[in-house]
């Protein structure tokens, strides 16, 4: 898969082998998450080495990203589920093993003295929300349910409007962050940011490691919302969780907090993430509904360099399916996102840099001369991040000698990462640079690319040089690149008389990408050996709905 906006997937349960892992990447999957709210670091440890396994085997640059906990309150450990009635009074409690009908314990002990009278406590994203009548004590707090339903132990709390007076970076989270830069991860994630020191005390711990791990902001307080600019301006990249975004400020917000924070984040040239209930049905359902499909294309359309599964991967019985359906979905908005594309660079920041306005006029030249690739040499990916912040119509190809930066830059928009062996010199950088957009498959003899790179070579941040070249390979390479597009027709034809139903499936155009194995419901597809079959006693079963039909990009199979 080679989607423009990258997909993140969450790592869990339901994807814990190697195996399975592989199939996500095949699939699509840029990016492994792991939840550090959830796992010991030895467990963390097994999925850090399960990634890196199938990343090794299937010589795909799949980086890893660490989300931090961050001061989460909660309920505390129940011994049952305590039924909350509307109207009725309860005490929130921060006493060690308080219980009772009417008792919500919390291990937040700041709670008593954060809220007063009026103030909303919601539960479990919302489902249960309290109001504050009295704070009584330094423990208790006498509260109303305002929407009942029964409370289950170790559920999160939110306090929307509230200041919360917890440390935005707890015990455990600066535990967790040694950890992940121990496992050297390409990405860390912090969780309920609120201000840009937040951010900045991060990065030092990060610096004093010798490290220069990218940090994400998780914008999911109203205080973040407020100070999104400074936050803006301190973090590396950006995501936009909006569970508890949504609890914090009211559902009907958060598209439009959505939309700004993007475009922010484009005009900066900072990746941003949009994250939670993507396909939260997909969690038990192997199909996303309409209204999902709707809110990934959106997030696509207003420029999120990266889609996340969280529970859809994690812990769905569907993981395989619901990443191969957000692919999909991307890939068909992107095509027309790309055939109705504007100027985005009109609104972007005056650029001050010289590998930025280098940046700019390659995009530019690039869709003006019909080019088909850009290619940019990095030593430290900034200037993929460059290129990408413009959004070119064509693929932006990143080479490096550097694994841990190939990782990195698989998070970019539009940017396709490739590790190379050491260059010394602008000439080689040249040369190297054709022969790796010839090895892309992205281009053909004839074709023009754009190539990036800089004087004094090897300097990282010293982008300067761009150059237009066309492709010219030797005659062996022309015939064998024109074997390529020239397959020989393989179709082969079925028919079940049993529900009046012919499939055609052409084995030349086919490339073995698994989308249809994974959204037929009858099963009449399989993979097996690297290659698609069609199980012929299953026919009698199709609906004839056709899905493998929309979603093969291929154009492989055809029913009548």
């Amino acid at each position: 898969m080679n989607n423009l906006t990258k997909i993140i997937c969450t790592i869990g349960p339901s994807c814990h082998s190697v195996e399975m892992i592989k199939k996500l990447i095949q699939r699509g999957m840029d990016v492994a998450r792991l939840n550090f709210s959830h796992d010991p670091h030895n467990l963390q440890l097994e999925k850090i080495n399960m990634v890196r396994q199938a990343s090794a085997e299937l010589k795909a640059p799949v980086a890893i990203l660490a989300d931090i906990q961050g001061p989460k309150i909660r309920v505390a450990a129940l011994e049952n589920p305590i039924e909350l009635v509307r109207d009725s009074d309860v005490t929130v409690t921060t006493r060690e093993g308080a219980s009772g009908a009417n008792i919500v314990p919390t291990i937040y002990k700041n709670l008593p003295h954060d809220v007063i009278a009026g103030s909303r406590i919601m539960i479990d994203d919302g489902r249960l929300e309290l109001r504050v009548t009295e704070v009584v004590s330094d423990t208790d707090v006498l509260c109303t349910v305002v929407k009942g339903g029964l409370l289950k132990s170790k559920k999160g709390i939110n306090l929307p409007g509230v200041n919360v007076s917890a440390p935005s970076v707890t015990e455990k989270d600066l535990n967790d962050i040694e950890f992940a830069l121990d496992q050297d991860v390409d990405y860390i994630a912090l969780s309920f940011v609120r201000r840009a020191s937040d951010i900045e005390r991060v990065k030092q711990i990060i610096h004093k490691r010798g490290k220069d791990t990218p940090v994400v902001a998780k914008i999911e307080r109203h205080e973040a919302i407020e100070n999104f600019d400074a936050i803006l301006k301190a973090t590396d990249a950006v995501m936009v969780a909006r569970g508890d975004l949504g609890v914090e400020l009211s559902p009907e917000r958060v598209p439009t907090i959505q939309k700004t924070i993007i475009q922010k984040c484009n005009q900066a040239g900072k990746p941003v993430i949009v994250a939670t209930q993507m396909l939260e049905s997909m969690i038990d359902n192997p199909m996303p509904t309409r209204a999902e499909a709707s809110d990934v294309a959106n997030a696509v359309i207003d420029g999120a360099d990266a889609i996340m599964l969280s529970g859809e991967t994690a812990t769905g019985n569907y993981p395989e399916e619901a990443v191969a359906a957000m692919s999909k979905i991307s890939e068909d908005v992107e095509r027309f996102v790309l055939r109705n594309r504007q100027n985005l660079t009109k609104s972007f920041n005056p650029i001050h840099m010289v590998a930025d306005g280098l940046c700019y006029a390659t995009t530019h030249t690039a869709i003006d001369i019909g080019a088909k690739l850009v290619v940019t040499y990095t030593e430290s990916g900034r200037t993929a991040l460059l290129i990408s912040k413009y959004r070119p119509s064509l693929p932006i190809l990143a080479i490096t000698v550097s694994d841990k930066i190939s990782r990195r830059i698989n998070l970019y928009w539009g940017v396709l990462p490739a590790t190379i062996s050491r260059v010394t010199s602008l000439e080689e950088v040249m040369t190297r640079s054709e022969e790796a957009a010839i090895a892309s498959g992205k281009v053909k003899n004839g074709d023009h690319i754009l190539i990036t790179s800089g004087i004094p070579f090897g300097k990282a941040g010293s982008t300067n040089i761009m150059k237009i070249q066309k492709i010219t390979m030797a005659p062996e390479e022309a015939q064998a690149d024109a074997a390529k597009s020239v397959k020989t027709r393989r179709l082969a034809q079925f028919e079940c008389a049993e529900s009046r139903l012919k499939l055609s499936f052409d084995r030349s155009l086919c490339t073995s990408c698994g989308d249809c194995v994974a959204v037929c419901p009858f099963k009449i597809f399989e993979m097996k050996n690297g290659e698609i079959n069609v199980i012929e006693e299953n026919l009698r079963d199709c609906g004839k709905d056709c899905l493998c039909v929309q979603y093969c990009p291929y154009k492989a199979i055809s029913i009548s």
